[in-house]
């Protein structure tokens, strides 16, 4: 693992922030920080590489209008303050992005849409003609209309779908900390900045039992989960402070002291990044070893003769995890045999040669 390096000259770049980053404790808008924000977003427009910003902030920009010192509890709450703080996010990015020449456009997404792969085209579509026109793309999950089953949930792996997206050449999640640390900080005075880390390395999954801010919905282990969606792409992320104005520019140039996370060294197809990441998973199903051997090491299409058991009332078309028998996740696929139509043939013992993903709808994650 060679650590930071620079990306390619043209790569587009995907930056995330979060609420804590860009507004004040109390709530409302920290307006020096979205506009160091929209500033460091110009430059790197500037020095080459198109540049889309995800942008928590919503829920938080709203809150003083709303006469709330925190961050509601309840759905409808969120909506509210949602709606009444994106507008005015919006409109404090709209004013800082134009001091550089520059227009901003609004991009709202939600599960829902990301799960289909028609309107997951057209994001994309837009994204890329936005770029292309020199528009910068203001990314957030619709909070407004997403009830909690079509949300998705952060915007660190919303970041990193948008990634996905557009084939950038670099994922940034800025925060309010230099990196990712061996433990944490607060707590132990021999906490370590981790300079390089592979996706696959254990020690991701020690530092990502962080808790998120009180405005934010992320944390260290949404951070931790988007870089690895990232790395699944080829994608390499950088996790850095977000109080640092050289922060995109050095992340660019291989010269950020943020956490730098190796991505996998090949990357999957556009369809199946869309299907490990851009459509929910409906059910699960468990898998014996002889199957497990036959997914991952042969690249074989997963039979129904493998399956063990099955959980969900998922149909054909519709995604599902794959488990081995020890209940690690080792790959996502499309079906073509839906729950019900599988256990119809098991009751008839009809099993055999019965195709649930084939190979070519299957991602293997490990």
């Amino acid at each position: 693992m060679t650590g930071h390096r620079p990306i390619a000259a043209g790569s587009p770049i995907v930056v995330k922030i979060g609420s804590s980053s860009l507004t004040r404790p109390e709530g409302g808008i920290d307006e020096q920080s979205v506009e160091r924000t929209a500033e460091m977003i110009a430059e790197s427009w500037r020095a080459g590489h198109p540049t889309v910003l995800v942008s928590s902030g919503a829920v938080a920009a709203g809150l003083p209008a709303l006469g709330l010192s925190e961050r509601p509890r309840d759905l409808p709450g969120l909506q509210v303050a949602a709606s009444v703080g994106q507008t005015r996010l919006m409109e404090r990015y709209t004013a800082d992005f134009a001091k550089w020449g520059m227009i901003a456009g609004q991009v709202l997404l939600t599960k829902d849409i990301l799960a289909n792969r028609d309107q997951y085209l057209h994001a994309r579509q837009a994204l890329e003609r936005m770029l292309d026109e020199g528009v910068v793309p203001i990314v957030n999950e619709n909070d407004t209309v997403a009830v909690e089953e079509l949300r998705l949930g952060d915007n660190d792996r919303l970041a990193a779908i948008v990634s996905h997206l557009i084939g950038a050449g670099l994922l940034l999640l800025l925060t309010d900390t230099p990196g990712l640390y061996s433990s944490d900080p607060r707590l132990a005075d021999d906490a370590e900045l981790l300079s390089a880390v592979r996706h696959t390395d254990e020690i991701l999954d020690t530092v990502a039992g962080g808790s998120s801010g009180r405005f934010g919905s992320g944390g260290v282990a949404t951070k931790v989960s988007a870089a690895r969606m990232a790395a699944w792409s080829g994608l390499p992320t950088i996790i850095a402070e977000a109080g640092n104005a050289a922060a995109i520019g050095a992340a660019a140039s291989g010269s950020s002291r943020g956490t730098w996370v190796e991505p996998h060294p090949s990357r999957l197809s556009a369809r199946k990044l869309w299907i490990a990441f851009g459509l929910p998973a409906s059910g699960t199903i468990s898998i014996d070893a002889g199957a497990v051997c036959a997914v991952t090491e042969d690249g074989a299409s997963l039979l129904a003769v493998g399956i063990t058991t099955i959980d969900g009332d998922f149909g054909s078309g519709e995604a599902i995890e794959v488990f081995d028998g020890d209940g690690v996740l080792i790959a996502k696929g499309q079906v073509q045999v839906g729950a019900a139509k599988f256990l119809r043939a098991q009751e008839r013992g009809e099993l055999a040669g019965m195709i649930v993903v084939h190979r070519d709808q299957l991602v293997v994650l490990t």
